[in-house]
């Protein structure tokens, strides 16, 4: 059975565990999350002026990436790789070297639970990393791996041994994560509800995936996670872990991995300026309108094996399908391609890993 005996301690995975973080701005929040990353190495990765010192607290073991190291590594590959936009985060996952990822946004602080108890975000995320998925029967008392749950009558046996988890979402308690206009029209809510749950989301259902509390495993989807072109010289932004999330769920659904959301949450501290927001995400708006049909439509050929052969699959198909409705699309196709060769590059198979040191690990 799924649940039941006693509660096996979540391990740290601390030498198998990476946690990236783009950001502007010196990294107090750390002080915050001491007690929980503290274990772990951090991979900082600094946008917009390289010349800027960003300031990490004493006793955290972190390298730091700016954008003039982002060009030394990639070279001219470099321009997959958005600039002034947290989309930038990805070119962590591609140098770490660990097995799962952990991101977060530097605006995100420890959340409590309702007994008043820090949350350990990265501890759950582990637990939801480690336990399968379920995406081709959904499981009415939701995620049946947890300590007190299971499989309920009816639930079919030959599918209770799940599916490998891929990636598990979190959510955020005090700001909601809205777009433009929901900000607008509501600007004082706040996300007081804690819902203790985690399910995974069906095969077949899109989800919006939110970058800010977010764990994956790295060797199962990674190179799948590119956060797309955003940010300067782009004409959209904010969309950017939104394209990862639905590229990554139409590549977990064809190669048979899970993805969950729910628990944990973290607090999401400070909200962004609803219209320098607007601005940003106009024409994607408009532009999900199409995008959504695409991705719920697309098919990939069973000769893909890979996440690679995903991708690159999935490039094709979004230069062919989606650039009648903007050039922009034409780009972001060729810049998936690109990211995939980058990846490949610094993570060759079956290979000593490339070298990206930068001279700044701590």
């Amino acid at each position: 059975m799924a649940g039941g005996g006693g509660v096996a301690p979540t391990p740290l995975l601390k030498d198998q565990l990476d946690i990236v973080i783009p950001t502007i701005r010196n990294l107090d929040f750390l002080e915050m999350w001491r007690p929980f990353f503290q274990p772990y190495h951090l991979i900082i990765v600094q946008d917009g002026d390289p010349s800027k010192i960003i300031e990490v607290p004493e006793g955290f073991d972190y390298e730091l990436y700016n954008r003039n190291d982002i060009n030394r590594i990639l070279g001219p590959k470099a321009s997959c790789i958005s600039f002034k936009d947290s989309a930038c985060r990805c070119f962590g996952y591609m140098v770490s070297k660990k097995k799962y990822i952990y991101t977060i946004d530097d605006d995100c602080f420890v959340a409590k639970d309702p007994s008043g108890k820090d949350i350990n975000a990265l501890e759950q995320h582990i637990k939801n990393l480690l336990c399968p998925s379920t995406p081709y029967f959904f499981n009415t008392l939701y995620d049946p791996y947890r300590d007190g749950a299971d499989f309920v009558r009816g639930y079919p046996f030959s599918l209770r041994e799940g599916a490998p988890t891929a990636v598990s979402h979190g959510l955020w308690l005090n700001i909601p994560d809205y777009d433009a206009p929901t900000q607008l029209v509501k600007p004082r809510e706040r996300n007081t509800r804690y819902v203790d749950a985690v399910m995974t989301i069906p095969k077949g259902t899109l989800f919006p995936m939110c970058g800010m509390n977010l764990a994956f495993d790295r060797e199962l989807i990674g190179p799948a996670m590119y956060f797309g072109l955003m940010g300067d010289g782009q004409p959209i932004g904010r969309y950017d872990d939104m394209w990862a999330g639905w590229c990554t769920k139409v590549i977990c659904d064809h190669l048979g991995l899970g993805i969950k959301t729910g628990l944990p949450y973290i607090w999401h501290s400070k909200a962004s300026n609803p219209f320098v927001n607007l601005k940003k995400e106009y024409k994607g708006i408009y532009w999900q309108e199409e995008m959504i049909p695409f991705f719920q439509s697309v098919v990939l050929p069973k000769e893909c094996t890979t996440v690679q052969h995903c991708y690159i699959e999935l490039a094709k198909q979004v230069k062919t399908k989606l650039a009648n409705v903007d050039p922009y699309f034409t780009k972001l196709a060729d810049a998936m391609v690109t990211w995939t060769e980058a990846w490949d590059e610094l993570n060759p198979s079956g290979e000593a890993p490339a070298d990206t040191s930068n001279g700044k690990a701590k």
